[in-house]
């Protein structure tokens, strides 16, 4: 068994060596897009690794190995599937090439070896949950695992009708506003988050696991301000114009909630 700050160690050097080999990949193949699903690999192995070496209670080494590894092996899969196998490189990354020019490679390196720190970062709720020696499985800890589950359920439910509405030729220019995203701009985005509260639950009663709720908090602010909505919408104005301008009108960007006028709302799909 591996103490915290040995769990800690660990990951760090695996994640940096994983992202640093993804970065030669990306040389040959001009796709920067698999640091994604390295970084999505990377923390589904971390939760495995923790609840396999910590030295806290079984069960619930049990649970955060389990709900973080499913998590994260299920994105790594979907982002290396829907993203880097099916089509061109991301957007974001093309941009970045566009502006960098001969500067791109060394500026990767730095970005993807930052990816492997935020590794890390996210890592702490699996090594805090794994080191709680507590008997469980606790209230916080089925609490955690429920609040996942939903995470997790939402999340395949607003995947699958996007990808839906996408295959429907008559959806070519317009705004999804079917299921779940006629609620929020961004479903996926949310139930990925809730996942990210289920880690933090499992957490909290460890030893300093006030520190788990580190991780839904920056998963947050990255969503909101970072990599996650301003990219994705500033895209999708350029696409889809007035109608994604009436979309943001009406709809919440994040947290589900009811149209602000369902009349004005626009048809369609994304």
């Amino acid at each position: 068994m591996l103490t915290p700050s040995e769990q800690f160690m660990w990951i760090a050097i695996g994640a940096g060596l994983v992202m640093a080999l993804l970065w030669v990949l990306q040389l040959r193949t001009k796709d920067a897009g698999v640091v994604d699903v390295g970084w999505a690999a990377c923390l589904g192995t971390a939760a495995i690794f923790c609840g396999l070496s910590g030295e806290g209670d079984t069960a619930r080494r049990v649970i955060i190995a389990s709900i973080g590894g499913l998590w994260g092996y299920r994105l790594a899969w979907h982002l290396l599937t829907d993203r880097v196998l099916s089509g061109p490189e991301d957007g974001r990354y093309q941009m970045m090439r566009e502006k960098l020019g001969s500067r791109i490679n060394p500026v990767l390196f730095a970005f993807f070896e930052a990816q492997a720190v935020l590794v890390v970062l996210l890592s702490v709720p699996f090594v805090l949950a794994a080191s709680d020696p507590r008997t469980g499985p606790s209230v916080f800890d089925l609490l955690g695992a429920g609040v996942w589950v939903t995470g997790l359920v939402g999340e395949t439910i607003a995947d699958a009708q996007l990808k839906k509405f996408k295959r429907n030729p008559d959806s070519k220019g317009k705004v999804c506003t079917v299921g779940l995203w006629r609620y929020s701009r961004h479903p996926n985005y949310f139930f990925e988050w809730l996942m990210w509260i289920g880690y933090a639950l499992v957490a909290t009663l460890a030893p300093w696991g006030w520190l788990a709720w580190t991780a839904p908090g920056m998963i947050l602010f990255f969503v909101l301000k970072v990599t996650g909505i301003p990219p994705t919408e500033a895209r999708s104005l350029r696409s889809r114009g007035d109608a994604y301008r009436q979309y943001q009108r009406t709809t919440s960007a994040f947290f589900p909630w009811f149209p602000k006028d369902d009349k004005t709302a626009p048809e369609g799909v994304s």
